[in-house]
């Protein structure tokens, strides 16, 4: 098998074309290619605007067409798969060790799914503890949030089957290389996500094909031998000389004792609450810089049309997208996040009176908007305190001066024409907020601090010459976007555990992550970590 890569075509052309570009590379006829298969699909949106792939090529005589072509973007491919031969030997260490307990899984996440699926399918019958509802209830409260009905604590954006990502863009970039990776996509396909994100350079699941996927992986779970329990939330853990023992949960009124051995906390960036009770029961933990802001709204023809010219609402390309960042004269970073093309912002609160804005789309991107995060770096310094939950803090003042703005989950709402000449807005012109429960015309310097809405008036012009259009002064900013990462970082050894032995801290929670299929990995790393020592 050969790889040809830097493969162009024209949006006008069929994609029937590569057969003859690949022959044409390789100085061959045609005919003489076995077999073709995409490995990648990305837009360039350089003049000329082109779709630019990585093929899988089989032909007879494979080296002898490699020195007779020089083709300098063929290679030799050989397909990497990921392989953990624990799970290979492990089917029966449950009948071989009865009395051994079962691992513990803490959140139902990516990091945690993906934990719980390795486990389950080593035979270690794994417990998964979920503080939110399954996602068919989950839609339900939330749509019913979204439409101006009650928040509910442990069923929302940020909590219940899927994590955080359920209602989001579903993107699942990453920028590193990992055999684990092409693992996680083809898991999803097999539960029903689109086979797209096998190919696409900037693969995205949508928010209404992920339900899918996760109702899916749950029946895969459940045929493997795990426990999942919906609505039962950790409450503390037991030690004995440093050694997790136990674990207490919540179900409804009833506390009930788990004794543990080996727990991967997968907790997600939102669970607060839980994060305060493990610190004070001596779980080392330590405050970390992430970022906060806004969500920034534009029309999405607008975007294509400065992006893709006269080939705009071509059928051939994706609707576009951006990726914009700069660094401001004081070192402070401002930078685009979680941009999801056709959808809409979202209210993603998930505690009483503190107003939280998110992005989110479905697989189609057939919404009227783009939004994006605009995010502005923060650090430790920043918190206003040492203490190391002093992030989480911080993010709780944003949100309640957003939620005091907007007079309740209404979000406070601002042209950017009126943002930078600090003037209350009335009203939306060309772009219209898609944010629901709705939002309340204001000026976000009245929630925003100082130096967080100085840094978006520089920031703005900057971005502006990168793409023209993004300051328009039709866009939306809505406030306000404070859950991009965890505000802590739960350390961890080489051997993935906390200072607790036997307690391994995961995912995105636990500031090991940054999307999907990064916290996926981690999951998986640190259930390799657990059968490694139990085999």
């Amino acid at each position: 098998m050969l790889k040809l890569e830097q493969v162009k075509r024209r949006p006008e052309e069929s994609e029937d074309c590569l057969r003859e570009k690949a022959a044409s590379l390789l100085r061959i006829p045609p005919e003489e290619i076995l077999s073709l298969t995409v490995l990648r699909r990305a837009v360039d949106a350089r003049p000329p605007i082109c779709l630019v792939y990585t093929l899988a090529v089989e032909v007879k005589n494979e080296g002898a067409v490699l020195r007779r072509s020089r083709c300098r973007q063929a290679s030799p491919y050989l397909p990497q798969r990921y392989t953990f031969t624990g799970t290979e030997s492990a089917p029966n260490w449950h009948q071989t060790a009865p009395n051994v307990l079962p691992p513990v899984v803490v959140g139902a996440g990516p990091a945690g799914l993906f934990a719980t699926l390795l486990l389950a399918r080593a035979g270690l019958r794994p417990i998964l503890l979920e503080r939110g509802q399954p996602v068919e209830q989950r839609q339900k409260d939330v749509e019913n949030f979204w439409s101006g009905g009650p928040l509910l604590p442990n069923s929302n954006v940020q909590f219940g089957e899927g994590g955080a990502g359920a209602f989001s863009d579903g993107k699942l970039n990453t920028g590193t290389k990992d055999p684990r990776h092409r693992f996680i996509l083809e898991e999803l396909v097999s539960c029903g996500a689109p086979e797209s994100i096998l190919v696409d350079a900037k693969p995205h699941v949508g928010t209404d094909m992920l339900h899918i996927a996760l109702k899916n992986m749950r029946k895969k779970l459940l045929s493997l031998g795990a426990d999942i329990r919906f609505g039962h939330r950790l409450e503390g853990i037991e030690t004995r000389q440093g050694q997790l023992t136990g674990i207490t949960v919540a179900h409804g009124e009833e506390i009930y004792a788990l004794p543990v051995r080996n727990l991967i906390l997968a907790l997600g960036h939102s669970a607060r609450d839980t994060v305060e009770r493990l610190y004070g029961q001596g779980l080392f933990m330590e405050a970390k810089p992430f970022a906060v802001g806004v969500r920034i709204e534009h029309l999405q023809s607008r975007m294509d049309a400065v992006q893709y010219k006269e080939y705009a609402g071509h059928p051939a390309l994706p609707v576009s997208s951006y990726k914009l960042s700069c660094h401001l004269s004081d070192g402070r970073g401002v930078f685009s996040f979680c941009v999801c093309p056709g959808g809409q912002v979202v209210a993603a609160a998930s505690e009483p009176r503190r107003t939280v804005t998110n992005g989110m789309s479905e697989y189609a991107r057939s919404g009227e908007n783009i939004n994006g995060g605009l995010l502005v770096g923060v650090s430790p310094r920043d918190f206003g305190s040492d203490h190391p939950l002093a992030g989480i803090a911080f993010q709780r003042r944003l949100e309640e001066a957003a939620y005091r703005l907007g007079g309740g989950f209404t979000a406070p709402c601002q042209r950017v024409e009126d943002f930078l000449h600090h003037r209350p807005s009335t009203g939306c012109a060309s772009v219209r907020p898609s944010y629901r429960p709705g939002v309340r015309y204001a000026d976000l310097h009245d929630c925003l601090p100082d130096f967080i809405a100085g840094a978006l008036e520089q920031a703005l012009p900057l971005l502006d010459k990168k793409l023209p259009g993004f300051a328009d002064g039709d866009a939306l900013l809505t406030a306000v976007e404070s859950r991009s990462s965890a505000p802590v970082r739960i350390p961890r050894n080489e051997d993935y555990e906390s200072n607790i032995t036997g307690l391994y801290p995961c995912g995105e929670g636990a500031g090991y992550a940054g999307g999907i299929l990064s916290a996926a990995a981690d999951g998986m790393r640190c259930a390799e970590k657990i059968l490694t020592k139990n085999l």
